[in-house]
């Protein structure tokens, strides 16, 4: 079990504390619906990732953090495989106020759970007779600073005042 001290993060009276309880693959799924004449075809693969991310709130100072990944190959318009992975992790985060808190599940967590969701995608991929895939690294940083504008624009959006013609 890890166990890091996040000084500063919280403020300088008290210490931040991070500790990964557990790290599971909670859903997973394979599918090659076109084997095994698809080992024959020739061309270049086109590849699509989709990612989403979920935190759940088990107990005080406790989270569920769930990374999807769902990857599907097609080579022209049939369908060469489909990888979707759910892998999660169970994290202890005491000390954080909200907005490091929120910081924290959002890049941090999800920065732990990507090499092991990475690693069973590719395995699955090399078992199903595929040669190897890795998913690239994944700037979560940036995905959270994409979701704090966009909650932000639907902020100020829904706080407008409404202008009509009376």
């Amino acid at each position: 079990m890890a166990d890091e001290n996040i000084q500063g993060a919280a403020g300088a009276d008290q210490q931040a504390q991070f500790a990964i309880q557990k790290i599971y693959v909670k859903d997973i799924s394979f599918e090659a619906p076109g084997t095994p004449m698809v080992f024959n075809e020739q061309g270049n693969p086109d590849l699509n990732l989709n990612l989403n991310q979920k935190v759940g709130k088990l107990a005080d100072d406790v989270y569920e953090v769930i990374l999807g990944i769902n990857l599907t190959c097609k080579l022209g318009e049939k369908t060469v495989y489909i990888v979707e992975l759910e892998q999660a992790g169970i994290f202890g985060l005491n000390g954080f106020d909200e907005r490091n808190l929120d910081f924290m599940l959002g890049t941090y967590c999800p920065n732990v759970l990507f090499p092991y969701a990475r690693q069973m995608a590719s395995e699955l991929i090399q078992a199903g007779g595929f040669p190897p895939f890795y998913l690239q690294p994944i700037n979560f940083e940036a995905i959270y600073a994409e979701s704090l504008r966009r909650r932000a624009e639907q902020l100020k959006s829904v706080s407008a005042p409404a202008v009509g013609n009376a």
